[in-house]
């Protein structure tokens, strides 16, 4: 797949809540982007400068969540699921030590917002990531990220007069068997079916089935189902982790903990939130 585009991350500033995203784009692509060009945007980076965002710490956690951080992922993630699930020995060890009280806040929003099946997942639970953000901070997932990536291509087009293909994407799992396509995370493309919650992860990632980055929304041109999602993971790919994959390689980064890393931090660290990809010449 990656012989037929040719592709570069492009590296922008952290986009902290109240920022511009498309000026952002628009700013950052420049007289790179040509027509024809697809330009992938890390969901996570548009839903921050949306402000769509929970603070965690004021957050009191019921029984149901305290149950989950306490014994569900100690216990149950550390010592059974994890490991059926091929998760890195450090993720492991990270689960076996899952913070009580934060842990059980975190637990509280996903309740809340993405139900019970969700919650029981280990991580990026029906989208809500906490992931490359400071203190206590949890991401929301976009409901309308297709009007998202409509209003991209449009300040595109209207800025610098190229006609591109915007796609939405997020890291978050989709995993295929054959022309059947399913992922946990809320709100993919149509062709993608979203159910099941931590089932749904368990079983694709305990039966090692093809595993990629899931696409949210494309506006523009038409593609394949294969095409968006070997996009996605192909960006996925190009523009790294930020600051850390988890909230705790972020804090090891900083060397404190994972509550308290900070917006200045972040900014520290180079984001590549966008990823364009162009067709090779000779396709």
């Amino acid at each position: 797949m990656s012989a037929k585009w040719r592709f570069k991350a492009i590296r922008t500033w952290y986009w902290k809540p109240g920022t511009d995203y498309c000026t952002a784009i628009v700013k950052s692509l420049g007289s790179r982007v040509e027509d024809g060009d697809v330009i992938v945007v890390s969901e996570k980076a548009i839903s921050t400068a949306r402000g769509n965002l929970v603070d965690e710490s004021k957050v009191a956690p019921g029984g149901a969540a305290s149950f989950i951080a306490g014994f569900w992922m100690r216990r149950v993630w550390g010592y059974f699921l994890g490991p059926l699930c091929h998760l890195k020995v450090r993720t492991i060890e990270h689960l076996r030590r899952y913070p009580l009280l934060e842990g059980a806040q975190h637990k509280q929003v996903v309740l809340r917002i993405a139900g019970l099946l969700s919650a029981l997942k280990y991580g990026s639970e029906g989208g809500i990531d906490v992931s490359n953000l400071p203190l206590r901070y949890a991401c929301l997932p976009l409901h309308e990220p297709s009007r998202e990536a409509d209003r991209i291509r449009s300040s595109i087009g209207d800025k610098l007069g190229r006609r591109v293909t915007v796609m939405i994407a997020d890291t978050d799992s989709t995993f295929s068997i054959r022309s059947f396509h399913f992922t946990s995370r809320p709100y993919p493309i149509s062709s993608i079916k979203s159910f099941g919650g931590f089932v749904t992860y368990v079983v694709g990632k305990s039966l090692r089935l093809r595993e990629r980055a899931t696409p949210l929304a494309v506006s523009g041109s038409r593609l394949s189902t294969e095409d968006v999602l070997n996009l996605s993971e192909l960006a996925h790919h190009a523009r790294g982790s930020g600051a850390g994959r988890t909230i705790w390689d972020a804090a090891t980064m900083f060397g404190v903990e994972p509550s308290e890393v900070t917006w200045r931090m972040l900014e520290s660290v180079d984001h590549f939130p966008l990823v364009l990809f162009r067709l090779r010449r000779d396709q």
